[in-house]
């Protein structure tokens, strides 16, 4: 498979991030094993009553996401590349005595391990970095999709990763639109940056005319893109906390998360 080294080094720290991040403030898996969803406003407002849809959740690592779609009626499958991430998964899954399935692949390849079609297919937050080429990604997504189905992102902006975040202050070094992969090597993970654990990762940037082509060109009908200044997560440097709990930029200079919703054409 093409960039096997890359995609075997990110599972690799993947598979070591599991533990820390089950454990971390972050996470807050004993509040989520209690009940609490782990899903954001801006997935909640469009994913509207799931009940009884069916939905694959792309790269849902120990499957939190998956797990609190189902406790809302959803009928859901996750996937993953992390072997760990998968196998606690499956253990939630069992504890919470819900009915999600998962699998563990290479999200690019997950129409040879799932031949089911889905009302939705979702992903979130810092997902399509991780793939070199959108074209194949897209192309999944239409495969998976029924006729008039949905396919949901939301996702940290592009121009977020246009810098380096392992000086201080962040300094703008990456490419909006940079073929190359970017290979970043540092202490600590982002849901526990006191962590010993060294974190070795390959990324791609891609840039919103990249992403709307690619589901375009599957066969998808974008139905809206946009963007917003404000992020649930405070996972970059300086950020403030608004009225509404979520975090932005003090100069508000670039937005920080995007969306965009996607029909599959008949």
């Amino acid at each position: 498979m093409k960039f096997k080294k890359e995609f075997d080094t990110n599972r690799e720290t993947w598979n070591k991030k599991v533990g820390i991040h089950a454990s971390s403030d972050f996470y807050n898996l004993k509040d989520f094993i209690s009940g609490k969803s782990s899903l954001n406003k801006y997935e909640v407002s469009t994913l509207g009553d799931v009940s009884g849809k069916s939905i694959l959740h792309l790269q849902c690592h120990f499957g939190q996401d998956t797990l609190s779609l189902a406790r809302m009626g959803a009928n859901c499958t996750g996937v993953d590349i992390s072997d760990e991430g998968i196998k606690l998964a499956k253990e939630l899954n069992i504890q919470l005595n819900l009915n999600a399935n998962f699998i563990c692949c290479n999200v690019l390849e997950t129409s040879e391990y799932i031949s089911e079609k889905f009302d939705i297919v979702f992903t979130s937050y810092g997902t399509i970095g991780w793939l070199p080429d959108l074209k194949p990604w897209a192309k999944m997504i239409s495969e998976r999709l029924k006729p008039r189905g949905f396919f949901y992102i939301v996702e940290f902006h592009p121009i977020g990763w246009m810098f380096d975040y392992r000086v201080s202050p962040p300094a703008m070094k990456y490419g909006y639109q940079q073929k190359e992969s970017i290979y970043e090597e540092y202490k600590g993970t982002y849901a526990n940056p006191n962590s010993d654990m060294i974190s070795k990762e390959y990324g791609w940037n891609h840039g919103l005319g990249e992403v709307i082509t690619s589901l375009a060109e599957a066969g998808l009908h974008i139905e809206y893109l946009k963007e917003h200044d404000a992020s649930p997560y405070n996972v970059f440097p300086d950020l403030i906390e608004n009225a509404k709990g979520l975090f932005e930029l003090p100069n508000k200079l670039y937005p920080l998360i995007f969306e965009i919703k996607a029909v599959k054409k008949v």
